[in-house]
C-alpha cells in the first residue's frame, strides 16, 4: 500500500549544527541525500525534515527567505505516542540547544509542548489519547 511522504524543507544558518540538533533529538541522517548544502533527517518512514543551507533554499523558491528567529515561516506538529513522549522530546531539544517556546497545553484527552529548534522553528509535540480519536 502507498504511503504518502512529507519533506519539509528548512532553512538553517548552520548546516552542521542542524544535523547535530535533530540527531541529539534522536532523529536519523539519511546519508544517500546528504552533502555540504543539504541533509536529509529522518524523522520517521514517512516524514523527512530536508536541512538545508540558505543558499540551497534559495534555489527552491522566488520569496524572501525569513529570519525564523524573529518571524514565524510554519508551525510544524509531531504526534507522540504518550504525554511521557512528548516531555522526552521537549527535554531533547532543550538540552540540545533548542528553546521551548508557549505553556504547556494540558486538556486531559490532549497534551503538547512546543521547542523552537537552534534556527527558530517552531515544533509542536502533541499527545492524544487514542480513545478519543476513534470515537
Amino acid at each position: 500500500m502507498y504511503q504518502q511522504m512529507i519533506f519539509v524543507n528548512l532553512a538553517v544558518s548552520d548546516l552542521d549544527a542542524a544535523k547535530k540538533f535533530f540527531t541529539e533529538l534522536g532523529f536519523t541522517i539519511n546519508q544517500q541525500f546528504t552533502d555540504e548544502t543539504a541533509s536529509a533527517v529522518v524523522v520517521s518512514d514517512t516524514i523527512v525534515l530536508m536541512v538545508m543551507t540558505k543558499e540551497k533554499y534559495a534555489g527552491f523558491t522566488h520569496k524572501t527567505i525569513i529570519d525564523s528567529t524573529t518571524g514565524s515561516e510554519v508551525l510544524l506538529c509531531l504526534s507522540a505516542e504518550s504525554r511521557e513522549k512528548v516531555d522526552e522530546l521537549v527535554e531533547k531539544a532543550i538540552a540540545a540547544g533548542g528553546t521551548e517556546t508557549g505553556e504547556k497545553q494540558d486538556h486531559g484527552f490532549m497534551y503538547g509542548r512546543s521547542f523552537d529548534d537552534i534556527d527558530g522553528h517552531t515544533f509542536e509535540i502533541t499527545w492524544m489519547d487514542p480513545s478519543v480519536v476513534e470515537s
